[in-house]
């Protein structure tokens, strides 16, 4: 009878320790916010150094279009250009945009 009580003892503590195990492993793991904005700040100013490579016509065009919200008939419309001269300017851009990001690389 001893040992019959001592063995459920033992597999009742072994069964707690499995399930606190396995809720302290299984807990979702908290999410790293400062790395996070780290990451997007550094990302910003690669951004912001590449726009500020392209030409000024490129980057009014660009900063109008994406930053702006305009689309490609405002800019035009704004700039005082040709709808297509609009279009060209910021595709001729935005191209320069890719190549300086390395995107797609």
């Amino acid at each position: 009878m001893h040992r019959k009580a001592v063995d459920r003892v033992r597999s009742v503590e072994a069964s707690t320790t499995r399930d606190e195990t396995w809720q302290r492993e299984s807990r979702p793991i908290d999410h790293d916010q400062t790395s996070d904005a780290a990451h997007s700040s550094l990302e910003a100013a690669r951004v912001r150094g590449a726009v500020a490579t392209l030409t000024d016509v490129q980057r009014q065009a660009v900063e109008l279009t994406y930053f702006g919200g305009y689309t490609h008939t405002e800019v035009a419309t704004l700039l005082d250009v040709p709808l297509g001269t609009a279009k060209t300017r910021i595709r001729d851009g935005l191209i320069s945009l890719r190549d300086l990001m390395g995107v797609g690389a």
